[in-house]
C-alpha cells in the first residue's frame, strides 16, 4: 500500500469521532494527511470551536512531515525547543507539537499519511485518533 484511500480516511474520522463519543470527550475535529501532507479529508462536529482546523491540521502535518508523532515532537520540544522553533520556522508555524498527532503507517511498516485530532485534551484526542488509524487496518503511532 502506498497510500491512505479515501474510504480509509472516512473510517478514520468515523471512528476516531465515534471513540471520542464513547469517551464522553468534547466536540472534536479530525483531518486526515496524505503522506505528503495534504489533506485528504476533515469534519469539524457540531460544536467544536471554527478554530480547529488549523490546530488539527498543525498536529497532522507535523507528524506525517517530520516523520514523528505528536507525544515524539513534544518530548523533543522539551528537551530541545530551539529545534522545534527551527522546525516551525521552516515549515511556515504549521506544527503542532503534541500528542494528537498521529503518523500513520502501513503493515510494511512505510508512512502512508497522519491524522491530526483536536478538541479534549492532548492525550485523548491520541487516543481517539489511534482508534480511527487501527479501525481502517492501518498503524497508529501516537
Amino acid at each position: 500500500m502506498s497510500e491512505i484511500s479515501m474510504d480509509q480516511a472516512q473510517v478514520m474520522m468515523k471512528v476516531a469521532l465515534e471513540k471520542g463519543r464513547e469517551m464522553g470527550l468534547k466536540p472534536l475535529s479530525v483531518v486526515v494527511l496524505d503522506a505528503g501532507g495534504h489533506v485528504k479529508t476533515f469534519l469539524r462536529e457540531d460544536g467544536a470551536a471554527p478554530g480547529r482546523f488549523p490546530i488539527a491540521h498543525g498536529k497532522a502535518y507535523g507528524a506525517v512531515m517530520l516523520g514523528m508523532a505528536g507525544t515524539a515532537q513534544m518530548a523533543r520540544a522539551e528537551q530541545q525547543a530551539y529545534f522545534m522553533a527551527a522546525v516551525n520556522g521552516v515549515y511556515g508555524g504549521q506544527v503542532v507539537p503534541v500528542p494528537g498527532g498521529v503518523l500513520v503507517r502501513d503493515g510494511a511498516g512505510k508512512v502512508v499519511g497522519a491524522v491530526g485530532l483536536t478538541g479534549d485534551t492532548s492525550d485523548n484526542d491520541a487516543i481517539a485518533a489511534k482508534a480511527g488509524v487501527e479501525a481502517a487496518g492501518l498503524i497508529a503511532e501516537i
